[in-house]
Order: C-alpha cells, then structure tokens, then sequence
C-alpha cells in the first residue's frame, strides 16, 4: 500500500524572515527550509553576532539588528518565523505590517492568559498566525493520519504517547529554567497532536514531577485527556531514565476497531543525534489473523516536519489550502488543556482521609 505522508508545497515564492538565531533554528528550521527549497531573505537576533554567523553558515543575504529593521526592508509578501522565547512573542507581534503571515514557535505564551494575548494581538491587526506545532506533520504522524481518515484501521479509540528517555536539558538553557518545563515545553506537542486527530477533550486529568536531584521544575508527566468511556487518551513521560538504552522507548500508539499504527519517536532516544524511526500497522490478512506490516518513510520529526508548518502558512496564505492546521486560533485549545493540566496537578487526587 503506499501512503501518502509528504506535505504538499506552496505554488509561490514567499520569503522568510527569521526572528531569533537559537539551536533550533540551526537544527531545525533552516536545514528544512533548505530541504524545501524556500527562500529565507533574511534574519534578526538580539544578540547581532549569533545573527550574522547563522547568516554566513547557511547563506542568508541579509540580517538585521533589530526586528523593526527586518521589516523596514522586508519584501511586501514576507512570511515572518518567529524563534524565540515566548515572553517575546508579543513586543515582535506589534512590530510586524497588518495582515502578514507569521509561524510562531510553540508554546503559545508561558500561560492560557498569554496565549489569549496573542490570539488578540493577531485578530487586531489581522496577522494569519500558525503556531510551529510540527510533530502534526511529522512522516510518520501525517503516514498515520492517511490510515486513519481512510478508515483502514477502523474507528480510533485509543492513542498513546509514551517516552522513557534521557533528555538533556543542559543543550536547552533558557528552556531548562521554566517553572513549567515538561508539560508546556514537551508534552504540549502530544497535547496538540491528539487534539490534531480527536479534538478538543472533556476534561483532563494531569500530575507532573520532579526529580529528587534535579535542578528542574519537572521532567516527568502523566496526562489523561478524557473523550468518554470509549476513547483513551494518555501521555507518560520520563525524561529521567539514565540507566542505558535497553529500555528506553518513544512511541505514539493509534489503536482502531480494525487495526493499529505504531510509530517510534526515534528523535527522542540518543538526543540530539536520534536513532531512526520505526513505522508499522497491523489490519487482519486473509485469514483473519493480524499482521504487523513495516512502512519505510523518509525524513523524521527534526527537520522535516518543519517543513509542513511553513508549507501550510504558506499554501493557506496563497489559497492553495483551505485550512490552517495549527492557527492561533485552533491552538488556542492546545493551551486550554496545557493550563487545565497543571490546574489538575495543583489540586491533587482525593484524598482517603476524605473517604
């Protein structure tokens, strides 16, 4: 069976300017750009010298010192991919002309109310806003979502995330200090994502952890976004598990009356080099039975799927797509949920006391 998992590309030239100059940027966004064949007129950073050595490493023509600068000189048709941390994403919002396209790196705001703050920001001045959600195109999430909404698996009742990895945060250093590192800087991608497939949940059900001997706020999570008594939703992850590879796994999991998809993150184990992913679903043979059949894509979730964000903002701008997959304003629910987990976390489970 071929499957159709590649993110189609926009029919017009549209030039990027890049807000911020971090690792990302580096690993992520321009290697896809570059893969894509978009052009990137220019970049800006607030520390100019980080500014300039991304420009004479992956040959971008201009770079600005400041984002008024950037914008002064920007073509009229400019799409603006803003990198940096959330606590700036308005002051740039304000800077940037009435009615231009924006990719704004995930999260949405440090909170719900940030989140809002941006969503009006873009309303007021009309700005057609995305949110760099881009595990939602990743190969082997995009290859899922073709099976899925073929009905080759039949009717989803269950998906699961679960990651038991060593993550270095120490390559992550303004990351790493936030009061609200593991659901609003990781597990807000498997947030989306579900919502990406099932929509908005019920309600949630969350606790987040930290490590006894860890400087961090947390580092592992347990989700449960709850559809009703029939679909599962769950999140767990443990970005502790120092004690080799052997048993370490990252996995998304789709399981459906007629089948299931099975995808290894392999991004997430021996990060930042990765291992490789691993796609498979299993529909019944012939004889009834189950069989779990291996799919090879190409590319992975860094820094392919960096590509169907920006060819999406893209293609929705020119008109070639009639939907913008992770607007500000759909992803404004990602951040509903993302705030109800650590709602859920801060008042705890019952008490037996209480019983």
């Amino acid at each position: 069976m071929q499957i159709p998992y590649k993110p189609d590309l926009p029919k017009t030239k549209q030039p990027i300017v890049i807000i911020g100059a971090s690792g990302i940027v580096k690993d992520a966004h321009l290697p896809a750009y570059k893969m894509a064949g978009f052009e990137v007129f220019g970049i800006t950073n607030r520390t100019f010298a980080k500014a300039q050595a991304m420009a004479a490493e992956f040959g971008i023509p201009h770079v600005f010192e400041t984002v008024a600068d950037a914008v002064k000189s920007a073509p009229a048709n400019a799409v603006y991919d803003i990198t940096v941390m959330p606590e700036q994403y308005i002051e740039i919002l304000e800077q940037l002309p009435d009615g231009a396209a924006v990719l704004i790196q995930k999260p949405m705001g440090n909170d719900l109310a940030e989140a809002k703050e941006i969503l009006a920001v873009c309303e007021r001045k009309n700005l057609v806003g995305a949110i760099n959600f881009q595990l939602r195109f990743a190969p082997f999430v995009a290859a899922a979502r073709y099976l899925i909404n073929e009905g080759i698996i039949g009717e989803l009742y269950d998906m699961e995330f679960k990651v038991t990895v060593n993550t270095p945060w120490e390559l992550f250093p303004l990351v790493k200090v936030h009061p609200r590192l593991e659901i609003l800087f990781h597990s807000v991608h498997y947030i989306d994502c579900i919502r990406s497939f099932v929509g908005d949940p019920k309600s949630v059900l969350a606790k987040t952890w930290r490590h006894p001997s860890k400087d961090l706020s947390s580092s592992r999570s347990t989700i449960i976004l709850d559809y009703g008594d029939t679909m599962r939703a769950v999140i767990n992850t443990n970005h502790d598990h120092h004690f080799g590879p052997e048993h370490e796994e990252s996995y998304i999991k789709w399981e459906g009356t007629k089948g299931a998809v099975k995808a290894k993150m392999g991004l997430l184990m021996n990060y930042p080099a990765g291992l490789e992913d691993v796609f498979e679903y299993s529909v019944q043979n012939e004889e009834g039975k189950y069989e779990w059949k291996k799919v090879q894509l190409e590319g992975s979730w860094f820094p392919e799927a960096f590509v169907g964000t920006m060819a999406n903002l893209m293609r929705y701008k020119e008109g070639s797509d009639s939907e913008l997959f992770a607007s500000v304003e759909n992803v404004l629910g990602t951040m509903q949920v993302v705030e109800a987990c650590y709602i859920s976390n801060a008042k705890g489970g019952v008490p037996l006391n209480d019983l």
